[in-house]
């Protein structure tokens, strides 16, 4: 009898080990659901998907009919929608910049040399002869004893700086974080910190390599109508970019001709330098006042429905722009039609297990592509508690050209959600890596950022790296093609009988299997004593 006792016991200890590794992957995340919801997100129906248009309206009641239909609940209170206040600016830069000074003068123009605008909600601002001063890589961090505005009374004046941060091909690894872009190298902080500094205007030059694209992204995705939320902080008159050819002659004609400002702006001890030059632009602008929405979706969790996993993805893109190849629709396939089509597939893999013991709910965040807008707006003004938050799962822009054997990590590092990851797609044969391309900042750019700054951590990834039946040569010459000729392009569109699938599927599938694991135990995931956002968790 004892023998048989312990026999029922193995059995039950066995099968429940098997019903819980079997229940992870009991339900397949679909892979026709996926590529129908790709290809109906990104149509030109849906007219590019940009805020304030009649895309936007199509994208998000598509979005709420389709989170209905699966069955789950409004996410905030009565309502699939949470209102984001914005502002659109629609500026119109003067065809012509000027650059004067008295060793030579010469204009850049538009679109072709530079880009200009104005967070500023006002209908016309300039620079009138400003001053220019070159001011490194823009960058103000007391924790590196760095200061690129030190020693200059800014009013009046405009800063020229770099983009990215000094740490980017130094080859010192104690420079900043060596090769790995901290959020000082990103453009959103460049203009922030001149603004605080009191300058009129700030030009970033751009340099492909260190920006992680070319001239024709700043080019389509930095001209037209730009949303931005109120808020109270300093702003620039105008924020702008130049070309690295326009840097070349600008520089030719300064103070500072012959010097090698890059390797100067390395310096620790580096301080502003006035080019003897001066700057004039001006801008018109129309100004509209209008609420976007983040769609919000819930499935209540059986027994701890007070915490919750949120899986989010941006549903906006660049909507009717620019006209190249004779299309001027921005369908945004990739981006991100892809990570939009995800949360509905992955809500239906939920709705199919029938099993959550904690709240699962998907946010289609706006505004990402004007500056993570939509997450912004729902960290400073949050449905569910952040501290009840158990991890939020990004997904952002899924694209191979098949199955991966690599699961690669944006932000590895940060916090156990790596350990998440890790385990799940170890059950997939895969390995998991740190981001080979972490100079490009990959992490200050997608919403998962705005629930690492308010203490929730994050898990950003996706095979990027090395294929099944791909090499990791041809990986990169794949994801090279993508960045150069389809990012932020009207190309950026879902033909079914080429766009392989597999590889999205799997890496949803993954995404599923984290939640599910989250939304059925106790744990709350933790950052790592080094992570940076460990704080804003206490």
């Amino acid at each position: 009898m004892k023998n048989y006792l312990k026999f029922l016991i193995l059995i039950l200890f066995v099968s429940c080990g098997n019903e819980e590794k079997d229940s992870e992957n009991l339900v397949e995340v679909n892979q026709i659901t996926i590529g129908n919801h790709i290809e109906r997100l990104a149509s030109d129906e849906f007219l590019g998907r940009k805020p304030f248009t009649e895309g936007e309206v199509i994208t998000v009641n598509y979005l709420k009919d389709e989170f209905e239909k699966l069955g789950l609940l409004p996410g905030n209170g009565n309502s699939y929608f949470q209102d984001v206040p914005m502002i659109e600016i629609t500026g119109t830069p003067s065809e012509k910049m000027v650059i004067s000074g008295k060793n030579g003068s010469f204009n850049l123009e538009f679109l072709k040399d530079f880009v200009a605008f104005t967070n500023k909600a006002v209908t016309d601002v300039s620079l009138e002869n400003s001053e220019l001063v070159f001011a490194g890589y823009g960058i103000v961090a007391p924790e590196y004893g760095w200061n690129d505005y030190e020693g200059i009374d800014w009013k009046g004046k405009t800063a020229v700086v770099l983009i990215n941060d000094p740490g980017f091909k130094s080859s010192d690894s104690t420079l900043f974080k060596g090769n790995e872009m901290t959020y000082y190298g990103r453009w959103t902080y460049k203009y922030e910190e001149a603004a605080r500094q009191g300058a009129d205007g700030l030009i970033i030059i751009h340099d492909t390599e260190p920006a992680s694209y070319g001239w024709n992204v700043i080019e389509s995705g930095w001209s037209g109508a730009r949303l931005i939320i109120e808020s109270d902080l300093p702003l620039l008159n105008v924020e702008s970019w130049i070309s690295g050819e326009s840097a070349k002659k600008m520089f030719d004609v300064s103070a500072m001709k012959g010097e090698d400002y890059k390797t100067l702006s390395r310096n620790k001890n580096f301080k502003p330098i006035p080019l003897d030059l001066k700057v004039s632009v001006d801008i018109k602008n129309k100004i509209k006042k209008d609420v976007s929405k983040n769609v919000v979706a819930l499935i209540p969790g059986t027994n701890r429905k007070d915490e919750y996993i949120i899986y989010s993805a941006h549903w906006d893109h660049f909507g009717i722009g620019k006209t190249i190849e004779g299309d001027s629709i921005y369908n945004g396939a990739v981006d991100n039609a892809s990570g939009t089509a995800g949360l509905l597939a992955i809500a239906e893999a939920f709705k199919k297990s029938n099993r959550t013991e904690r709240s699962v709910v998907f946010i289609a965040v706006t505004g990402e592509e004007q500056g993570l807008l939509g997450s912004a707006f729902y960290a400073e003004n949050p449905i569910f508690t952040p501290s009840k938050t158990v991890a939020n799962i990004n997904i952002d822009a899924l694209d191979s050209p098949g199955k991966m054997k690599d699961l690669t990590i944006t932000g590895y590092g940060q916090s156990e959600m790596d350990e998440y990851a890790k385990e799940a797609a170890e059950k997939q044969n895969r390995y998991i890596i740190p981001d080979p391309e972490a100079e490009k900042g990959y992490f200050f750019r997608s919403d998962h950022y705005n629930f690492a700054k308010i203490g929730i951590p994050a898990l950003y990834a996706s095979g990027a790296y090395e294929g099944i039946d791909k090499s990791i040569e041809e990986i990169k010459k794949y994801n090279d093609n993508y960045r150069m000729y389809i990012y932020h392009q009207p190309s950026d569109e879902y033909n079914p009988d080429t766009t392989e699938l597999s590889g999205i599927q799997l890496d949803l599938q993954l995404f599923f299997n984290v939640g599910f694991k989250l939304s059925n135990e106790d744990y709350f995931p933790k950052w790592y004593d080094s992570s940076e956002f460990k704080a804003a968790r206490k």
